[in-house]
């Protein structure tokens, strides 16, 4: 049976001084296993470890190092690249004259270099600065890059960067290990409704999303099939809301053309269209929901909407920024 992904909770407040180490603990005496892999590769590619120590909460190594900027890269699941952000913090850094903010690094798959799960614009801000090379705090185990992006609080993402950040660690993740049932990355990829539209964004940038977000989260859960296996129904899924998409589409622009405005046109035809909205209990399968609505969008008569049915829709924009 298809598992959702479980709800995360908050920890709650400890008492003060009762978890993790003590400064004097943290020191670190001899790097071992993968850490010392990861020191002597720092070494390889042209870097210096200046630094090591045990991470204060759960005493992982951790290994503080300074990296020829041509041996670290973004991780390639990652959301894309904001040019005004990194030239915002191209100025800074130029005015300050320093870099004080190391970024994160893990060994990369191919153990030729590193990745960078959360430094992307510092990267290419010091890039841009034409730097020499980069501070970077480096944990050994290359699956941190998966939880830092799961967990990354730095800019709230809307749903078309979340989605496709989704997709791409699904990508990272196939070519890792895809034998493993979907299920067990739920930390990951949080819903898998993320993943539908991660495909659908992939193939059509300018995709209003939002309108069907709300149908797949409630229909789609994650599967114990493995990964392989998943991301071909996925894939089936996402190709069956384009289709939609060009039905619905179609009746926004007729709706225009006979001079409806609303931000909001693209969620009300969804919204008229969609059987869930008149279903108690059970809802069926999303493939069956998703081709009832192309049977009625095909069928959607323009003709009878007043401006004044328009009153009330709400929803999210027509297009994804």
């Amino acid at each position: 049976m298809a598992k959702r992904a479980p709800a995360r909770r908050r920890p709650r407040k400890a008492k003060p001084g009762t978890k993790g180490l003590t400064a004097g603990e943290c020191r670190l005496e001899k790097l071992e296993g993968p850490a010392s892999s990861a020191s002597d590769l720092v070494e390889k590619t042209g870097g210096c470890v200046v630094g090591t120590y045990k991470e204060p909460l759960g005493a992982h190594p951790v290994l503080l190092a300074i990296l020829p900027i041509g041996a670290i890269e973004p991780t390639p699941f990652q959301r894309d690249l904001s040019d005004a952000h990194h030239k915002r913090l191209a100025d800074v850094i130029n005015r300050t004259g320093r870099f004080l903010d190391p970024v994160i690094a893990v060994v990369a798959p191919n153990g030729a270099g590193f990745w960078t799960p959360n430094g992307r614009h510092r990267l290419e801000a010091m890039r841009r600065l034409g730097a020499k090379s980069i501070a970077a705090l480096i944990v050994a185990e290359p699956e941190v890059a998966w939880q830092i992006l799961a967990l990354n609080t730095e800019k709230a993402h809307n749903l078309k960067e979340k989605s496709l950040e989704v997709i791409r660690i699904y990508r990272g993740l196939l070519e890792d290990d895809s034998s493993r049932p979907e299920s067990q990355f739920a930390f990951y990829l949080d819903e898998a409704a993320f993943v539908t539209l991660g495909v659908c964004y992939e193939r059509l940038r300018r995709f209003g999303g939002g309108a069907y977000h709300p149908i797949l989260r409630r229909l789609e859960t994650l599967s114990d099939e493995p990964l392989r296996a998943a991301i071909k129904l996925h894939e089936k899924r996402a190709a069956m809301v384009l289709d939609l998409e060009e039905k619905v589409s179609a009746a926004v622009k007729k709706l225009k053309e006979r001079g409806l405005v609303s931000p909001y046109l693209r969620a009300f035809v969804v919204a008229r269209i969609n059987p869930l909205r008149w279903i108690k209990g059970e809802p069926p399968p999303l493939e069956e929901v998703l081709k009832t609505m192309r049977e009625r969008a095909a069928k959607f008569n323009t003709e009878k909407i007043k401006p004044q049915d328009l009153a009330g829709a709400a929803g999210p924009p027509d297009e994804e920024p």
